[in-house]
């Protein structure tokens, strides 16, 4: 079996989606004759934790840990929040504290690319001794934190081992980059470092066709496709699910303030009081981590009674939710960049077969997806007439016990599909 080294900063018992990417892959790598060897910090910081992710590591996988020094608990401290306490946009959050405001400054000037780049150089020592006597065939970087590709990036160039660098988001083109505070000289320092990745890379992943065209036309490393997914096994678990009654709206995984949809609790609030029944019935089930902007918008509306904000739940009750739910949920943030975003959340989405809202832009990345699945719609966060269209067919089909939509084309996304497009690109760069 050939060995792939992964160096990723996020891993169980660590939450959320930037650890599902590649647990699903190392889950289905050996299938392929792939054994997956894991490199991560051994003291992360965990805003969520979920022991559940932790029954998808395959047994031959290699899991490695070092220390690493982590600037961020210094940041709780300063302020005096925990990881679970901390916003899930205060980056670009109008609200910042004086102290947050200092923090992101610093941040911003002194730590580039980001808060892990003290992992670089004890990472890049430690893994040119291990691949000694544990050689591997391929190494891959996961980013952000964009830091584990600089680790692959000394470690590739010292070894001569080939290399995928893996952007689970984009770089200098993610959303909040504009908002890092950063001077003109630390701009133009991510610039170069992101541009030398690229360079030196044998291949590059992109998670999203739009930040595919953007990276090709930087560059002349193969860029490939290689979408997050849904796993199939994980929805074998409701299978026989009995829906409880209720017209639940659901929305799982991070809730940002800036992707509020105040219209859509608007156009919720409007039927409550139109119909009585639709009040009694609706519920708005919110499971993982939602700013406290978006639970004080449903309520000034008027939706108290119909808010159900569940916190973080562990992956197999998330599906749960994903698959007794009547609309799932998915509102971008409010930010030109998200255009070309596809969110992990919308492939899970496509796993429960359940009918999608998306609200952002129309002709962006998700639109395309969930319009090639049939899966939903997409509509502008301006489009109250859509919402309300979306809603009303909603709930008669929930009243009539029709199916809105049939998920085509979704096979693609399944993680077994993504996880064998994966095992390709290592067999033909190794």
């Amino acid at each position: 079996m050939k060995r792939v080294l992964i160096i990723t900063y996020y891993w169980p018992p660590a939450g959320g989606s930037g650890v599902q990417r590649w647990v699903k892959f190392c889950k289905y790598l050996p299938e392929h004759g792939w054994q997956p060897v894991i490199y991560t910090p051994e003291n992360p910081e965990m805003q969520s934790i979920d022991h559940s992710l932790e029954a998808d590591i395959p047994a031959v996988a290699e899991i490695v840990k070092r220390p690493i020094t982590e600037i961020y608990s210094i940041y709780r401290k300063v302020t005096g929040k925990s990881a679970s306490q901390a916003q899930v946009n205060m980056v670009n959050s109008q609200e910042k504290s004086w102290k947050q405001r200092l923090v992101m400054k610093l941040r911003g000037r002194f730590f580039v690319p980001d808060p892990r780049v003290s992992w670089v150089k004890p990472s890049v020592k430690f893994l040119k001794e291990y691949l000694k006597e544990h050689p591997v065939d391929v190494l891959v970087s996961t980013g952000p934190p964009h830091s584990m590709h600089l680790i692959a990036q000394k470690v590739s160039k010292a070894t001569g081992i080939p290399w995928v660098a893996d952007f689970r988001d984009p770089w200098t083109k993610i959303f909040y980059f504009k908002h890092l505070e950063l001077s003109d000289r630390t701009v133009r320092k991510h610039q170069q470092l992101e541009q030398a990745v690229l360079d030196d890379a044998t291949t590059v992943v992109a998670v999203s066709p739009l930040v595919q065209e953007e990276f090709r036309q930087r560059t002349s490393t193969p860029v490939e496709l290689i979408t997050n997914g849904f796993d199939p096994d994980d929805f074998s678990a409701t299978d026989g699910l009995v829906e409880d009654g209720f017209f639940n709206i659901t929305h799982t995984g991070q809730f940002a303030a800036d992707g509020n949809p105040t219209l859509l609790w608007e156009v919720l609030s409007d039927k409550c009081r139109e119909s009585s029944l639709f009040a009694e019935k609706l519920r708005i089930r919110l499971a993982g981590k939602t700013d406290v902007q978006i639970a004080n918008s449903i309520k000034e509306s008027g939706l108290e009674k119909n808010l159900i904000n569940l916190g973080y739940i562990n992956h197999d009750n998330v599906i749960r939710e994903q698959s007794g739910s009547c609309v799932l949920l998915l509102p971008l943030r409010k930010e030109p960049e998200y255009r070309a975003t596809l969110p992990g959340k919308l492939f899970e989405y496509l796993g429960a077969r359940r009918p999608i809202l998306g609200i952002g832009q129309t002709d962006g990345a998700m639109a395309r997806v969930v319009s090639d699945a049939n899966a939903g719609l997409t509509v502008d966060w301006t489009d109250k007439a859509g919402m309300k269209d979306f809603v009303d067919k909603a709930w008669n089909a929930f009243l009539s016990g029709e199916t809105l939509f049939d998920n085509k084309n979704i096979d693609k996304y399944s993680r077994v599909e993504t996880a064998r497009a994966m095992a390709a690109l290592f067999d033909k760069i190794s």
